[in-house]
């Protein structure tokens, strides 16, 4: 399965509490933070909430490789 690498590039000052809930839901905290999740609908379908915020990569699943 694919994952998708998402980036917050707009700040959440001002924002509903929704969409606050929403990137935070992605694991998304600060500017520029970024989450790589496997690319399903429910992942798909919060991105789409929050697409003015965000920016999304697909990358491969062979190259993403985080330390634990």
């Amino acid at each position: 399965m694919a994952k998708l690498k998402i980036t917050l590039v707009r700040s959440l000052i001002g924002r509903p509490e929704t969409q606050r809930r929403t990137v935070r839901s992605l694991g998304l905290r600060r500017l520029n933070s970024f989450s790589i999740l496997p690319d399903s609908p429910t992942i798909r379908g919060q991105i789409h909430k929050v697409e003015h915020l965000v920016k999304v990569e697909e990358v491969a699943d062979d190259s993403v490789k985080l330390d634990k």
